[in-house]
């Protein structure tokens, strides 16, 4: 297995956890830790057949705090762009994954903590868990895509209080705003996250791809595009070997087996 110096990997079956394992600095985004993550999406080996990626966050106080500001202080514009344009194609690669990935918040989830969970199609949170783009405080904007996705996730005027205004979301309002998909205590919040897994393991691989590529695309394209799309899609799945196991499984009143590949 690739080693990494601010990541921890582990792969069981067709689920990853990667634990970006930087907790004296809370867990910060350097550069470093995000060519990392690039790498472990590069690393086919270790992303083949995968069905699940959990993202977390080493020890108990913090997912993400933020990028790493020791590190940014000395940037000059140009390598800034860079840097922003790094952060936002790592979760671009995240949201196009054919696999689920799940951000796993305990603590802190503060600007570019915030903005990778975001990338994220599930969010599980601690309640104690705290979301924020804290980065106008800093003379800057969020470079990671939070100025873009937060909107589209919680809407315009809260989105611009979080953003502008300092307001901090723990997770039960995050949940509520539609930020987090479900919160937990800090004591269940692994327990929920492996029941997660269970359940989309047991579905059909290429159909949970797919459905997860549909959902992302009906964000950016109008509903009668996407409704062609999913019809389209609807009937190639009956003429894969999904269908036919699923559909028999359930009419045998027996699980279904499905396989990662065709």
């Amino acid at each position: 297995m690739t080693h990494y110096e601010t990541l921890l990997t582990q792969r069981e079956g067709g689920v990853a956890t990667v634990t970006i394992n930087r907790p004296k600095v809370l867990n910060a985004l350097s550069q470093q830790v995000i060519e990392e993550l690039h790498r472990v999406l590069d690393d086919q080996s270790f992303t083949r057949d995968l069905r699940v990626m959990i993202l977390a966050g080493a020890g108990e106080k913090s997912f993400v705090a933020g990028a790493d500001i020791a590190a940014m202080r000395g940037l000059t514009p140009h390598e800034a762009a860079e840097f922003a344009r790094l952060g936002q194609s790592l979760s671009l690669r995240l949201e196009a994954s054919p696999f689920i990935t799940i951000a796993k918040v305990q603590g802190f989830a503060l600007g570019g903590g915030c903005e990778l969970a975001m990338s994220c199609d599930i969010v599980i949170a601690a309640e104690k868990a705290l979301f924020g783009q804290p980065e106008v405080d800093l003379g800057l904007i969020p470079g990671f895509g939070g100025t873009q996705r937060l909107a589209r996730r919680v809407g315009l005027p809260l989105a611009l209080e979080v953003l502008c205004g300092g307001r901090k979301l723990n997770g039960r309002e995050a949940q509520q705003l539609g930020l987090v998909s479900q919160v937990t205590t800090a004591e269940d919040l692994d327990a929920y996250v492996q029941n997660l897994v269970k359940n989309i393991c047991k579905a059909a691989p290429r159909a949970v791809a797919e459905t997860k590529r549909l959902a992302r695309s009906s964000m950016e394209q109008p509903l009668v595009h996407g409704l062609a799309a999913e019809a389209s899609s609807f009937a190639t799945c009956f003429a894969g070997s999904e269908a036919l196991e699923g559909l028999s499984a359930f009419l045998e009143k027996r699980p279904a087996r499905f396989t990662t590949s065709e």
